[in-house]
């Protein structure tokens, strides 16, 4: 029996979890969850945002699911899945963006993978206010972080049989620290002949992703990029409520929905649980078990055929309830 740390989260998180448990335990695999408190909720409760007990418990079972958590913008705490990062080390970001049958889109056959160096960039946070007018933000780059990040991408794309990993920098103006980050890039690639490897610059990259998408399989970059990417990405598939997550490295592995909390609309019974659910099933392959997560995966897209039974971002009038339910018969 494997056990799995559950974060619950805030505002929709613990529908969308439910929802999630629902399905996966309909899949009657040897896997249980220990519930515990991050963010808001937990910051409620005890004054910390990540209680002790919850590292522990991720150090003990090495595997998460986690649904969102509140972050306030600007001031408070900083983000928890930053501290999560900076406490086991979760280097890579994995974010894959597969446009699903049935979800509107302006475009057709979606399918990429973002792999975003997640510990370093301008995410370490480290400010000096030089004024009242003036701030500077350090921005880190180091060999160590840009080797394992790109060298994953390519690993990735070797093993799930992809074509192509570009990097995405700013090495023409950033010569020092994106440069950096492309001179290792070059390198590695020479290890990886059967695998096409091109560079693009990040704003061009942008441009190219609304244009012509399907150019792209694995793209690979620093921090600041991959986040500001990932979510340009899940605009591609119909929006962050469709785009699981998986942050990681060697040892630990937190699998996640990246959209808000949405306290707007937490307890009306609306929340799409797809982001969370394609996360877990992320978190299946990652497990061993490819084939109930392709089952999960096929239950959702069969779900996504009939709009009745879709909630309401989905185009749907239905409730978490009811299309969990479908979905799950349709497993």
């Amino acid at each position: 029996m494997k056990t799995i740390t559950l974060f619950e989260g805030d505002g929709i998180g613990p529908e969308i979890t439910q929802a999630t448990l629902d399905v996966i335990q309909a899949l009657q695999l040897p896997l249980q969850f220990e519930k515990y408190d991050i963010g808001q909720t937990a910051y409620e409760k005890c004054g910390e945002l990540i209680p002790t007990v919850s590292i522990d418990s991720i150090k003990k079972n090495k595997v998460a699911l986690k649904a969102p958590v509140t972050t306030p913008v600007g001031k408070g705490f900083r983000s928890v899945n930053v501290q999560l990062r900076i406490i086991f080390d979760l280097y890579a970001n994995v974010r894959p963006a597969k446009l699903l049958p049935n979800v509107k889109s302006r475009y057709e056959n979606i399918d990429l993978v973002v792999f975003r160096e997640n510990t370093e960039d301008l995410y370490i946070g480290e400010e000096t206010v030089i004024s009242a007018d003036e701030v500077h933000a350090i921005k880190k780059i180091t060999r160590k972080g840009s080797e394992r990040i790109i060298r994953s991408a390519f690993e990735y794309a070797v093993n799930n049989n992809r074509k192509k990993v570009t990097c995405v920098h700013k090495a023409n103006i950033l010569k020092k620290s994106d440069g950096l980050f492309l001179d290792i890039f070059n390198t590695i690639k020479e290890e990886y002949p059967q695998i096409e490897a091109n560079d693009v610059i990040v704003d061009n990259a942008c441009m190219q992703l609304v244009m012509r998408p399907e150019q792209f399989d694995i793209m690979v970059m620093p921090n600041l990029y991959g986040d500001i990417l990932s979510d340009l990405t899940s605009g591609l598939i119909g929006g962050l409520g469709l785009l699981p997550s998986a942050q990681m490295n060697d040892e630990y592995a937190i699998f996640e929905a990246v959209h808000g909390s949405a306290p707007d609309i937490a307890g009306k019974g609306i929340a799409n649980p797809t982001a969370l659910l394609l996360s877990a099933c992320m978190m299946l392959d990652y497990l061993g078990y490819q084939q109930e997560a392709n089952k999960v995966r096929n239950a959702i897209i069969k779900t996504l055929a009939n709009l009745e039974d879709c909630t309401p971002d989905l185009g749907g009038k239905s409730s978490t309830t009811h299309y969990t339910q479908k979905i799950i018969s349709n497993l």
